[in-house]
Formats: C-alpha cells, structure tokens, sequence
C-alpha cells in the first residue's frame, strides 16, 4: 500500500510537470497535494515497517516527537491544500469569466505557500505542546485500524479519486508513458 501510495502520487506529480495541459491551477494543486501525500505517509508509515519487521513498538523520545511534528505538519496541509482546491472549483464553476483572472500564477503560488506557513505556524506550537503534555495511552485494536486508514487508505486513494478518473491527467499519463518507453 505504501509503494502504490508513493507512485500513484508521483505519477501525477510528473504528469502535471511534463505536461504543459495540465499547466493550469487545479492541477498545481493536486500536484502539491499528490507531493503532501507522499510526506504524510513516509512520515509514519516507514517506521511502522521497521517496527512490524523487527516484532517492536520502540521509538525514541526525539523520533516520537519529530513523527508527530511532521504527521500534524502534512495533515493540516493536506486540509489547506484540499479547502484551497475547494475554493478553486468555486471560482471555476461561479465565476468561469473572471476564472483566469481570479486564479493567476501569482495568486496561486502565494495560495500553496500560505498553506504551508499556516500550517507550520498553527502546528508547531499547539500540537507540540499537546502531545508533549498527554499521557500515553493504550491503542486499541480499533484505534489502529484507524490509523492506517487515515495514514495510508487515504493518501494512496488521493490519486484515484481526484486525477486517475479525469480524462486530461490519463492523457497526460499515457503521453508520459509513450515518451519514456518509445524514447530511450
């Protein structure tokens, strides 16, 4: 699952690079969120491998509150990206004569990066401070099963759900494809 997760993004992260119809806002965002993706689950779900392979639950002080970090940092994130896609796909549908104009490059880029200053502002103090101060707790069985749900089921179906069904992404993916295999 995780290997899917990480290369079903990547494939849309390289689809909306390479190909210059998918230069356009929305596929920014998803190319930013596919990338968020990628960091939420290499956040946790490497050492999670490590901890099923070696039969362990041990991680250090400064791992534990590095993962966490990291885990509260690309999940907000993920939800800015998905609150701005969201306001994208308004602007698109209520106001398609002013789209181009509302939705500029400028615009955009400073979108994305407000995403992660918020994020990072918003996380670093309260999430630090209430994870430094709970204390541990018993994981139940059901408590894990939503934990890989939310970590893993989530970003792997991110790619499916908001590109792999669009027809210009399958396009851009088959002329990636054509080029790689046809031009080495």
């Amino acid at each position: 699952m995780y290997l899917v997760t990480v290369l079903g993004n990547l494939l849309i992260i390289l689809a909306t690079i390479s190909d210059p119809h998918l230069h356009t806002p929305m596929y920014f965002f998803l190319s930013n969120l596919s990338f968020t993706d990628i960091c939420f689950t290499t956040t946790t779900i490497p050492k999670m491998l490590v901890n099923i392979q070696a039969q362990s639950k041990a991680i250090s002080y400064i791992g534990c509150l590095t993962q966490v970090y990291f885990f509260m940092v690309f999940a907000g994130l993920d939800n800015f990206l998905l609150t701005v896609m969201a306001y994208d796909r308004y602007v698109a549908i209520c106001h398609p004569l002013h789209y181009t104009v509302i939705m500029n490059p400028r615009l955009c880029a400073y979108l994305v990066l407000m995403c992660w200053l918020s994020v990072v502002s918003l996380f670093y103090g309260t999430g630090l401070g209430v994870y430094l101060s709970s204390a541990s707790t018993h994981v139940s069985e059901e408590s894990a099963i939503a934990s890989v749900m939310y970590t893993v089921v989530t970003p792997m179906l991110n790619p499916f759900i908001y590109s792999l069904r669009n027809k210009d992404v399958k396009g851009a993916l088959g002329r990636l494809l054509h080029r790689v295999v046809f031009c080495q």
